[in-house]
């Protein structure tokens, strides 16, 4: 076992550019915990203090196995953000690759779960222990999916989350890492990822930006996809789904890839059903879990850091 895995030990320190871009405010953060499951490459149980307003995590004191370097994973920084003007603000969580950063800027769109569930704040540290730079909006408004909610609730719910406001809230989340890392020369171009809800807003917003700042995007069983803006993609997208999956048919994943082209891929677990990717529930699922996170990894690096060193 790793020196954290059993003993929870906060590491804290400031972003290392130990700046602020205009239109952004660090938050002090709230309580939360990052938790990986027993495959997972990096082990950690963190907690934020009220006090501390980022954090800093070193992987060589973790268990780090097989593919992940443990010299390159040396230290990820996190931080609680407020980004935007005014009552057009948004929440959102960076994770900063610090010792082997790549430059590359990520927007990670989460599940109904939002931006502070355990399952999606531990794959995007996961991603910046890769050299990137994550950014986790609050798509949501502090308002997500509670999982125990009623199911009945759900259409209720699913009602208030406004299209035009979660589109806006997603252009300010572009706008702020095109600032931070293509306009400063940093990334030159942007990397997209989602999760159910956030996989099928991929595909309507490589649409509207249509190759000008995303270079490429990774759809993980989107749902609610729009399949008619598809032809409007420019860049390829990457789809990772599961056969048993009634959310994310694979015949519309065939045909959004038919759409879009440009070397677009869809890759099919068999037996998997939603959410195998980030919130494995078996030994089969997590194995399965790892090796769509080594086709998503090799898919950014190919189309974001290869192609653009």
């Amino acid at each position: 076992m790793g020196l954290l895995a059993s003993t929870r030990i906060p590491l804290f320190t400031s972003l290392s550019s130990g700046r602020s871009s205009p239109g952004i405010s660090i938050k002090t953060p709230s309580h939360h915990k990052l938790n990986y499951s027993s495959s997972r490459k990096c082990k950690l149980h963190l907690r934020t203090e009220a006090e501390n307003v980022a954090s800093r995590i070193k992987c060589s004191l973790l268990d780090v196995e097989n593919d992940i370097n443990d010299e390159a994973c040396e230290l990820v920084n996190g931080v609680e953000l407020s980004i935007g003007e005014g009552a057009d603000s948004i929440n959102a969580y960076l994770f900063k690759a610090v010792k082997n950063n790549n430059g590359t800027g990520l927007l990670l769109l989460s599940d109904i779960f939002g931006f502070e569930e355990t399952s999606t704040r531990d794959f995007a540290y996961r991603v910046a222990c890769n050299g990137y730079n994550v950014l986790v909006p609050d798509l949501y408004r502090g308002d997500p999916w509670a999982k125990n909610r009623p199911k009945t609730k759900f259409d209720e719910w699913i009602v208030k989350q406004d299209p035009q406001r979660i589109a806006k809230d997603i252009a300010t989340s572009t706008n702020w890492m095109v600032d931070e890392f293509v306009a400063a020369g940093v990334s030159k171009k942007l990397g997209l990822i989602g999760f159910c809800f956030g996989g099928g807003k991929v595909i309507e917003v490589l649409a509207k930006d249509q190759g000008a700042y995303f270079g490429t995007g990774v759809s993980f069983y989107g749902t609610r996809m729009n399949v008619s803006v598809a032809s409007s993609i420019n860049v390829p997208v990457l789809f990772i789904s599961g056969d048993d999956d009634p959310l994310c048919p694979v015949s519309i994943l065939e045909d959004v890839e038919k759409r879009i082209g440009r070397g677009s891929r869809v890759e099919i677990f068999q037996g998997r059903g939603h959410g195998f990717a980030h919130r494995p529930e078996s030994p089969e699922e997590d194995e399965d879990a790892e090796r769509a996170f080594t086709i998503m990894r090799n898919w950014l690096y190919d189309g974001l850091v290869a192609k653009n060193s």
